[in-house]
């Protein structure tokens, strides 16, 4: 791996992607950002750092530096940024901070940017939005995911990790469906509790508002991020949230029913406690002996990060 790591061009200056811009520039990356709105540019420029809103001179440098072009708008945006990045930066290593992975891959291959794509998504973030809710720690001691799919390039693959690394996290290989599975069910299903757990406070009226405390904020914490943000990746990973939905309401559904037949919550109440247990115990492993480009370099990583494993380091 070349000491010289390339520029970072982020597109889309909001939470994660002014984030990302602000960590990579803390590392001591080359980095320059993108966004639409002349606002969040302005803020940027005004905190120090190199942003724009003309996206094809953004994309026009990020060709002359052969730099590292990081995708970070919303799902529904990403198609239109697509087209403009395979007008102007064919060639740039290429990957994005989405929080669902298939249907991001299956843009990049519509749009013929499939060979010099490999995608990342931090699990880091807050109820803010906009740069000025970005920060430079956001990813520290984060599971940042680095796709492993099928005929990913060695060396992109490295410098997506290296940047996710510089960034302060550690690194998960995940392949893109296996990563919209999990992610449906640990980030995707809690949103939707968290406003349905929302709703039933708030029709409690003023009383039950008034009484509520820990376990309410803390149920409902997410359900203050902006709707636009929560229903793009609710609905852009629908198949698998629904599966992840479905078998919730059947867990309620038998809960509801035990507490009517038997007046007992013991079932629910014993399982996701162990469950809870579970999670918290759960500790990464370290992946080591990693030679990207080597034969079966993908499937041992892909395997590795199905049982837990992560990259502390390159």
């Amino acid at each position: 791996m070349p000491d010289v790591q390339p520029p970072v061009c982020v597109l889309g200056l909001g939470l994660i992607g002014g984030s990302l811009l602000r960590a990579a520039v803390a590392a001591g990356r080359d980095a320059w950002g993108y966004n639409r709105s002349a606002d969040a540019v302005d803020q940027a420029v005004a905190d120090g750092f190199d942003a724009s809103t003309d996206l094809v001179a953004v994309l026009q440098r990020a060709r002359a530096a052969d730099a590292l072009v990081v995708i970070a708008v919303p799902m529904p945006a990403v198609d239109g940024i697509l087209g403009i990045v395979a007008e102007h930066a064919p060639d740039c290593a290429l990957t994005d901070v989405v929080s669902v992975k298939a249907p991001v891959a299956a843009a990049v291959r519509r749009r013929g940017l499939g060979a010099r794509y490999v995608g990342g998504h931090p699990m880091a973030g807050t109820a803010e939005s906009g740069w000025s809710a970005s920060d430079g720690g956001l990813f520290r001691d984060a599971v940042w995911v680095v796709g492993v799919d099928d005929h990913a390039d060695p060396v992109v693959w490295e410098q997506v990790a290296r940047v996710a690394l510089d960034c302060g996290s550690v690194v998960v290989p995940a392949e893109s469906v296996e990563h919209d599975q999990a992610v449906a069910r640990i980030s995707h299903l809690p949103h939707l509790l968290a406003e349905a757990l929302a709703l039933s406070g708030a029709r409690g009226g003023s009383l039950a508002l008034t009484l509520a405390a820990g376990s309410f904020r803390d149920g409902t914490r997410v359900a203050a991020t902006a709707p636009p943000l929560v229903r793009a990746m609710c609905e852009a990973n629908d198949r698998a949230l629904l599966e992840a939905l479905d078998e919730t309401l059947a867990v309620l559904e038998a809960a509801r029913s035990a507490l009517a037949r038997d007046g007992s919550t013991a079932d629910l109440v014993d399982a996701g406690h162990a469950a809870r247990l579970r999670y918290e115990r759960h500790e990464r492993w370290a992946i080591t002996d990693l030679e990207p480009g080597t034969p079966g370099w993908l499937g041992r990583l892909r395997n590795a990060g199905r049982k837990g494993g992560a990259l502390f380091e390159l």
